[in-house]
């Protein structure tokens, strides 16, 4: 795993309390983000500070949003699940994240990254999928960019294959056995997800698994010449087959961009193709990948320009 600068995680706020400090117009877009995520919301704010978004929020009737007082207290942030605040200087803000962290309560000041503990992404929304990207307050513009083109290739046929695999998953626990049946079964789904509308519950459970079956019984080798080079240049086809592979065979001058693409569960094994050594063991890589892919698993074998006689031999 490359480093990352920051973890992405996401937060269940369904019926939770989270602060609010600050009657903004950029504090009532957070207030209506995670209101949108289930979340009871406390907002701290002189009642003549609060601008004309946060006033329609709270005129709106909404059980959820609440206006509560001036000024916060810091008995306040107890118990909450998150505390966000739009603060007028470095003072207050950094006021307002000691306070939060003395009381061990994520928080998130607006437009001041360095005293944030949880930050806020540009969001594409296909619930129950959710896609979040973040640049770490570096270059917020990029993550907009960014959003902007995921949301012009996932289709919003997404949304609902997603909810209709929360629906069926128990029936696919019950009838199909952890490992490569179960696994074919949501790469099926998967591959209808960015095409067409879900059918019916029994329909979909049954078209996918029968269909699950039949995949499950036979492995696949796939190979994947000039392996070496950037990851941008892999073909489409060679993405997904790398992102469904339970064991993934390579020279040792594969990118390690290209590595990073394979399924996290898939097993690596580096191959000599020059010589043939697999981890250290002397092995035919052509009769390695035969061998693995007969129990049943996909394999694809990446040959970098250590391998390219590979397929002569």
């Amino acid at each position: 795993m490359a480093p990352l600068s920051m973890l992405p995680a996401f937060f269940d706020l369904r019926g939770k309390r989270v602060v609010i400090c600050g009657g903004s117009a950029a504090a009532a877009w957070k207030a209506e983000l995670v209101a949108a995520a289930g979340a009871r919301i406390e907002v701290w704010s002189a009642p003549d500070a609060l601008a004309p978004e946060m006033c329609d929020l709270l005129a709106g009737g909404r059980p959820d949003i609440r206006l509560i007082g001036s000024g916060w207290r810091d008995c306040d942030f107890q118990g909450a699940a998150l505390a966000i605040a739009d603060a007028r200087d470095d003072s207050d803000a950094e006021s307002f994240a000691a306070t939060a962290q003395l009381a061990g309560v994520p928080c998130n000041v607006i437009d001041r990254p360095q005293y944030c503990s949880v930050m806020f992404g540009s969001i594409v929304n296909r619930s129950p999928v959710v896609v979040g990207i973040v640049s770490g307050g570096t270059a917020p513009i990029l993550s907009q960019e960014i959003r902007r083109r995921i949301e012009a290739v996932l289709p919003s046929t997404v949304s609902a294959w997603a909810a209709l695999a929360g629906r069926i998953r128990s029936r696919v626990n019950a009838a199909l056995k952890p490992g490569l049946a179960r696994r074919a079964f949501w790469e099926a789904l998967c591959e209808r997800a960015f095409v067409v509308p879900p059918p019916e519950d029994d329909v979909a459970f049954g078209f996918l698994s029968d269909r699950a079956h039949r995949q499950s019984r036979s492995g696949q080798v796939t190979i994947v010449e000039r392996g070496h080079l950037d990851a941008e240049h892999l073909t489409l086809k060679t993405l997904r087959e790398l992102m469904a592979a339970d064991v993934v065979l390579f020279d040792n001058d594969v990118s390690e961009t290209v590595l990073e693409l394979a399924r996290r569960e898939a097993r690596r094994i580096a191959v000599d193709g020059r010589s043939g050594l697999v981890d250290g063991e002397t092995a035919d890589a052509a009769l390695t990948a035969a061998a693995i892919a007969r129990e049943g698993k996909r394999v694809v074998r990446i040959i970098g320009l250590a391998g390219k006689e590979w397929r002569r031999g």
